[in-house]
């Protein structure tokens, strides 16, 4: 999962250098879909669908039946499907004309950044109660809460032509992979704790 997060940013910035000539303030990360190397812009959602439903399912295991985080995790599911889904559906760059790809790629991305901005803070939420969570569940809260207010930002930019959207969405990406990277570590942690080393 931490390796599939890693992978991801550095195919992201490596993006940046294959295409100079999209800014990283305005345009989206989607926009790398087009073009030349767009195959590794789709290469890049279907990690990070992968890692996402890694994560959900590591959710899944160390929380168990507990049912307050369940609709959370769902929505992990939802963010990560969303997101490998956008392989398939070139998005349309800012000032180029619409076609059926581009719309059905928005709609994705909007189900996918509702979905783990949600997800997020509910399965943060539900775990300041727990005990074995304790050192993690707020720095999770705190991220949560950012990517949120990131992605209302975002969403308040995109109405306006030539706006920083493409800041705004990497600031919210960026929160939410964080998220995913914390959440590991207080997994791995509460498995070690479970399972300590015999000599």
């Amino acid at each position: 999962m931490l390796a599939g997060v890693a992978v991801y940013v550095a195919i992201d910035v490596l993006l940046a250098f294959l295409r100079p000539g999209y800014s990283l303030i305005y345009n989206a990360e989607s926009d790398y879909g087009r073009g030349p190397w767009y195959w590794v812009m789709d290469l890049n959602f279907l990690l990070r669908c992968a890692l996402s439903l890694a994560i959900a399912a590591a959710l899944s295991r160390a929380l168990g039946p507990d049912g307050r985080a369940r609709g959370g995790v769902a929505l992990v599911v939802t963010w990560a499907i969303s997101s490998g889904l956008l392989a398939f559906f070139a998005d349309d760059p800012e000032g180029t004309p619409q076609h059926g790809s581009g719309v059905v790629h928005l709609v994705l991305a909007f189900i996918a950044f509702t979905a783990i901005a949600i997800g997020a803070i509910w399965i943060s939420a539900s775990l300041m109660s727990d005990p074995a969570w304790r050192p993690f569940a707020p720095l999770l809260l705190t991220i949560s809460v950012a990517g949120a207010v990131a992605y209302l930002l975002l969403g308040a930019v995109l109405k306006h032509h030539h706006a920083p959207g493409g800041l705004f969405e990497r600031i919210f990406l960026g929160l939410e992979l964080l998220w995913i990277v914390v959440a590991a570590i207080a997994i791995a942690i509460a498995v070690a704790r479970r399972n300590p080393m015999r000599e």
